[in-house]
């Protein structure tokens, strides 16, 4: 079997991080399983001095694309103490899970331990190389060219948690495939995707349940500032300027409509952009407006709450005098 190299390691965000919670909430070490596929990707390489009538250079590359795993809670689930892999226990978890697992093939497994050196462990290589050199296993790389190139399960992912503590939680992963040469772990690069084609499936159409209640933005008087129905003249000044505010602001925003949002890119983007500046510039005026009113009120407010104790407290001392 020939020893392809990866050129990287891809899996979905949502997958990186129910693996990771999976290995923080567990009490002790856990490990598991990846499934996936290997697919061939052949990439065509151009260069600024290349003729348009000329054939470029094609470099195919091999990817691992993690889509989904199982843990276990103790380790030696499927291997034994010397990190030989049983193949009667592996067989069975797989087909403990078959209905899970549909269309998704066994290209490695993990390890998550708690404050090590995020290094792979003897026990870790034996397992991987045990696992790796067992043909049964290996799955069909996909998109190659020779239908039968296969590709052992030789992925590994290790998490650790930092040896010293730390007031920030945190967490630390790599990724590794096993090289049969050297018998050795090569690091690759695990990139962590969360859009696009590949993996469109992790994510199912998203619908709003309810829509958003309409929010009603009317300018309103300070009624529990104001006795009687009377309102201070200085607030009564501030309302009306608020309201101008409030008019000019809804000119500027008429024409702002989605469709215009086009125009950010193209000639027309620096005009486009002026004008959302302008418009920004004077929301931060009202808000600004807004916020000096508010601070306006609030000492009114505790103005008339100084002035209704000192009432209080004068009518008990009568009411005292009086008894």
């Amino acid at each position: 079997m020939d020893d392809l190299p990866l050129n990287k390691i891809q899996i979905s965000g949502p997958t990186l991080a129910a693996m990771i919670q999976r290995f923080l909430s567990s009490s002790g070490d856990i490990d598991g399983l990846l499934f996936g596929r290997v697919t061939q990707i052949t990439t065509a390489n151009f260069s600024d001095d290349t003729p348009t009538n000329s054939s470029s250079s094609e470099s195919p590359t091999i990817e691992a694309i993690v889509t989904s795993f199982v843990s276990f809670n103790s380790n030696s689930t499927f291997y034994d103490s010397s990190g030989d892999i049983s193949a009667v226990s592996l067989q069975r978890l797989l087909s403990s899970f078959s209905d899970q697992l549909i269309n998704h093939s066994l290209i490695g497994w993990f390890s998550g331990r708690r404050k090590t050196l995020i290094r792979p462990s003897l026990r870790e290589s034996l397992v991987t190389a045990s696992l790796s050199s067992d043909i049964q296993f290996s799955l069909q790389v996909e998109n190659s060219s020779n239908s039968y190139t296969f590709f052992p399960p030789c992925v590994f992912l290790l998490f650790t948690t930092p040896i010293q503590e730390q007031l920030i939680h945190t967490h630390e992963y790599r990724a590794y495939q096993f090289r049969y040469p050297n018998d050795s772990f090569e690091p690759k690069t695990l990139d962590v995707v969360n859009i696009g084609p590949v993996f469109r499936g992790h994510y199912n159409s998203f619908s709003p349940n309810s829509s958003f209640p309409a929010i009603q933005c009317e300018l309103k008087g300070f009624s529990s500032m104001a006795e009687d129905g009377k309102v201070d003249g200085e607030c009564l000044k501030d309302i009306k300027k608020l309201g101008n505010d409030q008019k000019e602001l809804d000119m500027l925003v008429e024409g702002f409509e989605i469709s215009r949002l086009g125009k950010l890119m193209g000639p027309e983007a620096a005009h486009y952009t002026a004008e959302i500046d302008h418009l920004y510039e004077k929301m931060l005026v009202k808000l600004d407006g807004l916020a000096r009113l508010v601070e306006k009120s609030s000492i009114k407010v505790l103005e008339q709450e100084n002035l209704n104790s000192k009432l209080r407290f004068k009518v008990a001392g009568t009411e005292t005098d009086s008894r």
